[in-house]
């Protein structure tokens, strides 16, 4: 089978299957399928046969935040909640992984529905709630898959607060996530940027944000902590954040995650677009290279860019403005698994 016609199995075929589900039913199937194919130790060999799709090439490794990443290419957190299909997304050809946002007790997350797709804006709107099945799920499926020599990329896990943990404890709640995934994780992204956990981004301010990073870096007793900011902040905001970061001694920033802002969704779909929930894809894929390019001009944090990579064109954009690795969620949603081979040989 030709590449055009590989590229196109998943565009024409499965995607359509899948895009006929609601959205929150498809991304269970998908991860259900990933976790079945982590659990039979499946190779980059084995799923290009098992997709038809062409083996993925060689890429240029990298070192961050002193560890090795062998590219560019990550998923970003959210499509893994519960790290339970590591092993699959190597064999899709990305060179990390961030799994979560986990929170130190299992929560179901908010009322459905919670997922929109937005087709002609290649988008989605995500109102999850950090669903999950708490840090010491995540923790426990992270330690098989090492135990069981299956983690072969470096896998971050993003840590968040639990929906009913009072703001004034927030601290408290990201250590006892980080004490339960510490020995299992290359490196800990500290998400205070979700739009969908009540009080969570009021600690991008300052006073917050000092307290919470201090003592996250501290307990990390070494392991890179990265902090992941919202791209709806000011840029003064931004240059704040980045200060307590330095202050804090914070390895690394991701920049962004969703955006409560509407402006560049399709207007066939504004009625579409609930007011609450983070919009993800096309729309934010400037604003995301905006960012990602201001943080790297005023300061030297190596930064993950991640937000509306959707083609091979936004990924090198992205990178030009700076970026030391990007990450996709959405747009792998809609490019699906080849657009993993062409990214990744950036």
């Amino acid at each position: 089978m030709g590449r055009r016609a590989v590229d196109a199995g998943y565009t024409r075929l499965a995607r359509p299957v899948l895009f006929r589900l609601d959205a929150e039913r498809a991304h269970h199937l998908a991860m259900t399928a990933a976790q079945a194919l982590a659990a039979r130790k499946i190779s980059q060999g084995a799923l290009a046969r098992l997709t038809q799709m062409a083996p993925v090439a060689p890429a240029r490794a990298v070192e961050v935040c002193g560890i090795s990443f062998p590219h560019r290419l990550g998923l970003a957190a959210g499509m893994d909640k519960n790290g339970v299909a590591v092993p699959t997304w190597s064999a899709l050809g990305f060179g990390h992984v961030e799994v979560g946002t986990v929170t130190a007790r299992p929560q179901p997350g908010n009322p459905r529905p919670r997922l929109v797709r937005l087709p002609r804006s290649q988008a989605l709107v995500n109102a999850m709630g950090f669903n999950n099945d708490g840090a010491s799920s995540l923790a426990a499926h992270l330690r098989e898959h090492r135990e069981r020599g299956l983690v072969d990329i470096p896998v971050g896990v993003s840590i968040g607060k639990g929906k009913q943990t009072p703001v004034e404890q927030a601290t408290a709640d990201y250590l006892r996530c980080l004490e339960a995934v510490r020995d299992v994780a290359d490196y800990i992204a500290v998400n205070v940027s979700s739009p969908n956990t009540p009080g969570l981004r009021s600690l991008q301010d300052a006073d917050p944000l000092r307290e919470l990073l201090a003592e996250v870096v501290r307990s990390a007793a070494g392991l890179p902590v990265l902090v992941k900011v919202a791209p709806d902040l000011s840029l003064p905001a931004v240059d704040e954040a980045l200060q307590v970061a330095t202050d804090a001694g914070v390895s690394g920033i991701i920049a962004g995650n969703t955006t409560l802002k509407r402006d560049h969704v399709d207007l066939v779909e504004q009625h579409l677009a609930p007011a609450a929930g983070g919009l993800s894809g096309r729309p934010l894929t400037e604003r995301s290279r905006q960012m990602v390019e201001h943080i790297t001009a005023v300061s030297d944090f190596p930064v993950i860019g991640v937000g509306g990579i959707m083609t091979v064109d936004d990924a090198r954009a992205m990178l030009d403005a700076g970026a030391t690795l990007v990450q996709v969620y959405t747009g792998l949603v809609y490019g699906g698994p080849a657009l993993v081979r062409r990214l990744r040989q950036l």
